[in-house]
């Protein structure tokens, strides 16, 4: 979302907001008893609610389903999920190019540490598809080194791009790859 789109769909629910201010002081000259102006406030009433669930969409929530059953692991996914969610968030409200630049470092810094050490992992265990595991992450670092750069480029639409990227890539990543070589790990470690 561009930031001329941001401050726009901003602008409009402002609007929004306001014809039903002025509809409900309206509705109310035709009486107390009137319904419209109840009406109207249950609108007005719920505009914040509905707004919530669009906003709470964009985000990623941690769900024990997406658990390998390590805890290392594990704290290291919520973190990566945590992240992208603060990204999701600079990128979403009006925040200056600095504080979305040092998210996603920060980002970037902690996945390539998360991959580093599960691929330690994986390793010692003598995991028997740890080289397609690795050559994922490869990829996936890849692809958001060409959005970042593109972020640099062109700052309005390229950070959606990459939020939608990591959430589904992470969460396709997690859910596939990585349960698979959970069970396999825990059998090593015991």
């Amino acid at each position: 979302m561009t930031t001329l789109s941001k401050g726009f769909s901003m602008f409009l629910l402002s609007a929004l907001i306001m014809v039903l201010l002025v509809m409900i002081v309206l509705g109310f000259m035709l009486g107390f008893t009137h319904p419209l102006p109840w009406v109207l406030i249950g609108v007005l009433i719920i505009i914040p609610f509905i707004h919530q669930r669009i906003i709470g969409n964009r985000f990623v929530k941690w769900d024990d389903s997406l658990s390998v059953g390590i805890d290392t692991i594990d704290a290291d996914h919520k973190k990566l999920l945590s992240l992208i969610n603060q990204l999701q968030t600079a990128a979403h409200y009006q925040t200056d190019d600095e504080m979305i630049e040092s998210t996603l470092n920060e980002l970037v810094d902690y996945t390539r540490y998360h991959f580093s050490r599960e691929e330690d992992l994986m390793q010692a265990a003598n995991y028997p598809d740890f080289e397609a595991h690795k050559q994922q992450h490869a990829a996936m670092i890849e692809q958001v080194g060409k959005f970042i750069n593109e972020y640099r480029v062109d700052k309005t639409r390229t950070i959606d791009n990459v939020c939608q990227f990591l959430k589904t890539w992470l969460i396709n990543h997690i859910n596939g790859s990585d349960q698979k070589y959970a069970p396999f790990l825990k059998d090593k470690s015991q």
